[in-house]
């Protein structure tokens, strides 16, 4: 296993933990002189998870150690972390249900088509609008949760969420015309070619039919003529 595929792993075993950090609200971990609160230690693991999201990607691409797992595990993982950090939100009233229904549902509608689009032997990459929304995302779950003990955050951080939403649909929407265009070309294309090819199949078995007719009716007539019997 190389240090991307890792660090992604490492992000899934993060998801527990920043739930627990999240949900148990008289959690307080004594460090030094400093006594780190649970929304605070759930801050620094939803930050450190977001970072080896970053750092796995960017450390596969430089070494070149772009792997088939790691290919499938990072999106699970990043859809875990942010669905756990939503949900979580939601159980300590910190975030509207809705607004993490419709972001989770994007996620995994996004993750589906991605999928179909694969078996169309298609990629779609993340586009400029999905980097923004990620980093709004983080930038939004990170002052959320933080406003669990401290509420005047509480506010700016569903104005945030409002921003993450737009770019959502709007990123969601891009993917969706993208996909359309490419695999529907694709799909056209590769219908076309199946009707030349039935029609080649046809054309040549029309010819090998005539052709034996023709070879047949030939034997015939040779078969029929004599020559004149001399006297």
């Amino acid at each position: 296993m190389n240090i991307p595929n890792a660090l992604t792993i490492l992000r899934i075993f993060f998801v527990p933990l920043l739930v627990a950090a999240l949900v148990e609200e008289h959690v307080t971990v004594h460090w030094a002189s400093w006594n780190v609160t649970n929304e605070w230690l759930a801050l620094a693991i939803f930050l450190v998870a977001a970072g080896t999201d970053l750092l796995d990607g960017y450390l596969a691409r430089r070494w070149r150690q772009v792997t088939t797992i790691g290919t499938l595990l990072d999106p699970i993982a990043d859809k875990l972390l942010i669905s756990a950090a939503l949900i979580s939100l939601v159980q300590v009233r910190a975030l509207p249900g809705w607004m993490a229904i419709l972001i989770v549902g994007r996620e995994f509608a996004v993750s589906g088509l991605r999928a179909i689009a694969a078996a169309e032997r298609y990629t779609i990459r993340a586009s400029d609008l999905g980097k923004t929304k990620m980093l709004a995302q983080v930038v939004a779950v990170s002052v959320l949760l933080v406003s669990v003990r401290h509420p005047y955050l509480h506010q700016p951080g569903i104005w945030m969420m409002w921003v993450v939403i737009f770019f959502a649909l709007v990123s969601a929407v891009s993917y969706f015309l993208k996909f359309w265009r490419k695999v529907d070309q694709r799909v056209k294309k590769r219908r076309r070619r199946e009707l030349l090819v039935l029609e080649k199949k046809r054309q040549r078995a029309s010819m090998v039919q005539r052709g034996s007719t023709g070879t047949v009716g030939l034997g015939s007539a040779t078969t029929a003529w004599k020559p004149p019997e001399v006297s």
